[in-house]
This record gives C-alpha cells, structure tokens and sequence, in this order.
C-alpha cells in the first residue's frame, strides 16, 4: 500500500471580500469491443454473455418485453438494446471478460457497461418534448476578481457590495477528449449569490482567476497527475450528502488505484491512499460525515468483489496531520492549526468532521459473498448532521484534545448522541443482478471504543501501519463490517441510494427495467447501543414504476418549493432515466413504504441524462438541480422553484423570484433551463455542496 499526502494550494483571491456564512462557495485507450477483439477468449465471453446475459424472461437484458414505461419523443423498441457485459446467462462471471472490462471503467467500454444503452439506442427523439425556458444568459457583472467574470441570470440590479453571499459548488468526472491535456475532473460552481444577483448558469468560479488560465481541471487533480500519484483517468466520484456547510470535500478513485480528495475553492485539502494493483475500484460512498469512504473494488485476481474501508480525518486547510506546527516540505508550506469552521484541532480519523479530507488509510477489506463485480455503493449512518453541532458550531474545536473530553461522549454526557454508532452500506452488481448489504456497527464500535474510553491515548500514534491508529482489519479483525444479507434482484440493478438520518430507514435499488426497489434497513442506523437486528429486518417493502428506463443515477432531494411539511433529504429522491431522457422527482410517504412521481424534467436540449445531482438552498434558496449531460458533453442546470434571497434585495422573502413556465403541446412544466457548461469530454458522474 502507497500513501500520500500533501498540503493544499490555497486560493487568496477575494479572501477578505466576501466572508459571510455559506459561503465559498475518453478518449485514452479503446472500448471494451476493440480490447475483445483482440483476444477471442474474451470475444467469446462477449458474445456468450450478450446472447444470454440474463435469466429468461428479464426484460433487462432483452429476455422479455420491456414494461409500458415510456416518456414524451419514444419510439422504442420492446426489448432493452443489447450492452456490454462480463457473465454468461447463468449471471456467471467470466474471467476473461471481467478483467479485461477492469482496464477499461474509466474509458468509454467502461461507461457503456457501467451505465447501459442510453435513448438514442432505445429510439427516444425529441418529439413531444419540451424546450424550456432559458433567462438571457451570460450578463457580466464585474466579480471581486478583477478581469473574472461571474455571470448572473436572475435578480439585480448589481449593489456594490456582495452581501450574504453563498454557492454551491461541484466536482464532475469525465472521459476526457484528450487525455494528455485534461484530467477527467473538474471543480466548477454550480450556483451562487452575491452583489443582489443570482447564477444559475453553471461556470468556473470567480476564485479560479489566481489559477493560470482559470481552467477547468481540478486543481488537487492536476498536482496529482503532475506528481505521477494519478493517471488522470476517473472512474468514480463520492461526497458525503446531507446538510448545507459540511461535505466540503469529495473523494476521487482514478484507474490505476488511487484514492485522492478533489476540493472546492475554500476547502482543498491534499490525501490519497493506493490500492493494491489488483484491486480495482469501481464506485465510492462516504458516511454521512466523512467519517469512512467506502470504495467498491474487483479483486482481478481472486476474482472476487470486496469494499475497502478507508478512514478519513477532516483538518483545517492547509494543515498536516502530522505536525500541527507551520513548516515547510520542500515547495510545500503547510500552516499551523487554526480555527477553521470549528473542525477538530487533531486528526481524528473515523470521527465526524468537516470534510476537508487531510489523512486516509485504507484499513481493510469486505469479502462480498456471492458478489463478483459490486458497480455502485451507498451509505448511511442515520446521522443528522445538525446533530453534530453544539449550539452554532461544530463539536470538534470545542472537544480538542479528545484525551481531556472524551467522558461527554459516553453514557448521557452531553455529546453521547454527537456521533455515528452504527450503519448500512449497500452495493449493488448490474451483472450479477445482485445487492449485498452490510452493517458497519462492527467498525463504528471498535473505533468509538477507542476514542471515547481512557484507550483514547492510543490514537496519538498516528499512521500507517497496522499497529498505528486507526488500526487495520489485520490488527483488529472484530471491527470488520459484516455482509448480513444478500438478494436477487428481478432486473439489472442500475443505481442505489439510502435515506440520511431520521425513521424509517430505507435504500432504494433502481433496476433497469424501470422499478424502483424499497428496502427496509430500519435498526441498522443510526445503531445505537443496542444489537443489530436479524437479517430478516432487510426486505423489500414495496416499489414504484415509471421512473423511466435505464435510470442511472438517484440524487438526494436537497429542497422542495411546493411542500414545506417534508424533509427532502429523507422523503424525495431524483431519479435520471438514461433511456427515456428525463428526471423525476419520486415522494415518498411517511412510511416509506410507497411513493409517487411528484415532478419530471425532460427538455430538448437534455441529450443524455446519465447522472443527478440537487444544489443546496443555504443561505440563499435557489431550486437547481444539475443534470450530466454525457453524449452532450455538458453540465445543464434546471431551476424548479423561486430564487429567495436571504438578505431581501431583488428576490426577497417570502416569494422571491419566480421562475417562468413553459407550456408545450398543452402542458405546463414549472421548470427553467439555467443554461450549461461544456465539458471536453463526456461526463458521467457529479457531487454538489455548499462548502464554508
């Protein structure tokens, strides 16, 4: 195992100017189809799978007719078009084909088997569907760095001061067009307020100026690839997802193995492990406070699919978790701990924190019996992130050194419930039609046990060792997650999402034929003191339809204009139908046990939505979401409700600012195109956040 570290680039442009609250905001190597030509044992595979690649009867894999679920513009087929796949028709995986596919998820073969056909291959055109509504876009505005522009569509006229100023800002990955020139990732903003004037076109942030050329490769990215840690190919992007102001960083997985953090403009801290060459990652979670990352992998060599389990510590920027002194590391300088954002004064990895990543350490593995090839993992720990917080701020500042307060987090100390006791993670495998769910209690155990009792003097050591805190799987095998379940799935499974925090618990498995699978996960999170429940607690307690073929991507609903009685985070998901090119906005009720479609978006400029993604609304609501254009090579924002300005100005409370209706062959959408941002590449999967 490889580990790096390195300190943040600190962007000082505008620091003083605007510091209120929420602030801050492929080419490169063939398809799956060329590698198989090249090897008829692999060829064969192929052809093996694509003949039968599912049990009779699975409309997924063309066994059946497809389910009456078809949008605006559809002149489908009956069947699912053919893809790419690894397993024979018994769900079988075969070698060759599996770790030929391996070498490929960050390339377009890769794509085309993690995400299947898209509308063009199920005939889905434009007919029918509508051209929303788009504001005269790219108004300057003379942003706090000069010679930048910030582009703005709603509100104004511009003040002269930036007032309380908030975006939200997005990490993307793609296959890049050039490989020896991009990256595959990028950090843009993906909306953001200041000067009485709101954007909801989707741009470079007005920070980027102090980067030469302002580009849009990711800056963490870019030293990675300069510095030879990564390849600069993408294949999966996590945040964790929740509140407004946490999250602030992302976790990247790039082709040849390392797991590195992709930052925003005010949080950029620098860390990275490397899995072994055989392990190949293929998704990535975080826990609801970047406690853990959760990463799928191939094992290319035992042939069998495992988690890794990486603990993370959240740091001020610009710090290393080593010596918490200024110093200097050949060009690097790193700062003294200072108070940022009330985030721990130490690293405490596994504990919740901020999110501005500065130690990994890769502690383990998960075996996934029965389970090959995982595609795509979800999390929660039922942790409210609000829980986290004592009075205004954030526990950890306040708590450091844990070594003089760890007895308020035990018993009924005053922060016995600040912290995750329990989890479920859930992966999926399209091949092999299977979810396996696992109960992470085992690992939240073992590392609260330490840190809260008198052993907390252990994680003083800090490192990399198995000796060193946090101890590895090998040092202490009892704190290994537990797989306690496994099921089959009727069709595909294409994505998975979990509720955050609060009852029932529940994960959703979208399959390809157009379901939506509820599972119940009720007693996993938040864990508690007590037991895990039997296994017989996980089972599907019901389903929804119509969500549209081929849905790619679940996003967390981050707010809803038109209902105030629900909290979003728990009771909507966004669902992206790669094949019937729209979005939905599934409700769930109270019990979480059935749901309606309550909203969708379709529009002609929207070519190929393969992922999802929903803004926050702190301090400044502003209803967008981001949808992944892939084979349209874009970003596209749509805002579905007022843009509300915290401070008054042009889009005071309670109304603010309306959006403007389209109304298209007799039906009205209340919903607006916010515009795009072109990608030199095609991009496949996105985070968002609202960072301090």
């Amino acid at each position: 195992m490889k580990v790096l570290h390195k300190s943040a680039i600190l962007l000082a442009v505008g620091a003083s100017v605007l510091s209120a609250c929420g602030g801050g905001g492929s080419g490169g190597g063939g398809s799956l189809g060329a590698a198989a030509a090249a090897d008829p044992a692999v060829a064969a595979a192929l052809a093996a799978a694509a003949a039968g690649g599912a049990a009779a009867g699975d409309p997924a894999a063309g066994g059946g007719s497809s389910p009456s679920v078809t949008g605006p513009g559809s002149n489908s087929p009956t069947t699912t078009p053919a893809a790419p796949d690894i397993v024979d028709n018994t769900q079988t995986v075969a070698a060759d084909a599996y770790r030929t596919m391996a070498t490929q998820l960050s390339k377009p073969g890769g794509i085309d088997y993690r995400y299947g056909p898209s509308a063009a291959a199920y005939g889905v055109g434009n007919g029918g569907m509508p051209t929303l509504y788009a504001r005269d876009a790219r108004t300057q505005l003379n942003s706090p760095a000069p010679n930048y522009p910030f582009y703005w569509q709603v509100g104004g006229a511009p003040t002269s001061t930036s007032g309380a100023y908030s975006t939200n800002q997005a990490n993307m990955v793609f296959v890049a067009d050039s490989p020896a020139q991009r990256i595959g990732v990028t950090d843009f903003q993906v909306s953001g307020y200041m000067h009485n004037t709101f954007a909801q076109l989707p741009q470079l942030s007005w920070t980027r100026a102090a980067i030469p050329g302002g580009g849009i490769d990711s800056i963490n990215a870019m030293s990675y690839k300069t510095s030879l840690v990564a390849t600069g190919d993408p294949v999966a992007v996590g945040r964790c997802s929740g509140r407004a102001g946490f999250c602030s960083e992302s976790v990247v997985a790039y082709q040849n193995g390392v797991i590195a953090t992709v930052g925003s403009n005010t949080a950029s801290n620098h860390a990275s492990v490397k899995l072994p060459a055989n392990k190949v990652p293929t998704a990535i979670a975080m826990t609801n406070q970047s406690e853990f990352a959760l990463v799928t992998v191939w094992d290319t060599t035992a042939l069998k699919g495992q988690v890794a389990v990486i603990a993370l510590a959240g740091l001020c920027d610009g710090c290393d978790p080593y010596n918490s002194a200024a110093h200097q590391v050949g060009d690097i300088k790193y700062s003294a701990y200072y108070k940022w954002w009330n985030e721990w004064m130490a690293p405490y990895p596994g504990l919740p924190n901020m999110g501005n990543i500065a130690f990994m350490k890769i502690l383990g593995y998960v075996d996934l019996p029965g389970v090959t090839a995982p595609t795509e993992i979800a999390v929660t720990t039922g942790l409210d992130q609000f829980q986290t917080m004592s009075g205004a701020d954030f526990i950890g500042m306040g708590n450091t050194p844990l070594s003089s307060n760890w007895q308020s987090f035990t018993g009924s100390g005053t922060n016995a419930s600040r912290y995750a006791k329990g989890g479920m993670a859930v992966v999926i495998s399209k091949s092999e039609q299977k979810a396996a769910f696992i109960d992470l209690k085992p690992l939240f155990n073992h590392v609260n046990g330490v840190y809260f009792s008198a052993n907390v003097t252990q994680t003083s050591n800090l490192g990399q060792a198995d000796g060193q805190w946090p101890y590895t799987f090998a040092n202490t095998p009892s704190q290994t997650p537990t797989v306690v379940k496994t099921v089959s799935l009727p069709a595909k499974p294409t994505a998975v999402k979990t509720t955050l925090f609060g009852s029932p618990q529940r994960a959703w498995i979208a399959t390809q034929d157009g379901t939506l699978h509820i599972y119940s996960i009720d007693g996993y999170a938040p864990g508690g003191t007590a037991a895990s429940p039997s296994a017989n607690a996980i089972a599907e307690v019901g389903t929804v339809t119509g969500i549209g073929r081929n849905p790619t991507s679940l996003g967390t609903s981050k707010g809803e204009p038109t209902n105030s009685s629900i909290e979003p985070l728990n009771r909507q998901i966004l669902v992206a139908s790669r094949g019937d090119r729209k979005v939905s906005w599934v409700r769930f009720e109270a019990n979480g046990n059935s749901g309606t479609i309550v909203r969708t978006l379709q529009d002609t400029r929207l070519v190929d939505p393969i992922a999802v993604e929903d803004a926050d609304n702190f301090a400044n609501a502003g209803y967008l979401t981001s949808v992944v254009d892939y084979a349209g090579k874009a970003v596209r924002n749509y805002r579905y409700g007022p843009v509300i300005f915290s401070d008054g100005g042009a889009c005071p409370k309670p109304n603010g600012c309306a959006l403007t209706p389209t109304t298209a062959n007799g039906v009205t959408h209340n919903i607006e195109y916010g515009g795009a941002l072109d990608v030199p590449g095609t991009p496949f999967q996105i985070t968002t956040t609202n960072v301090p």
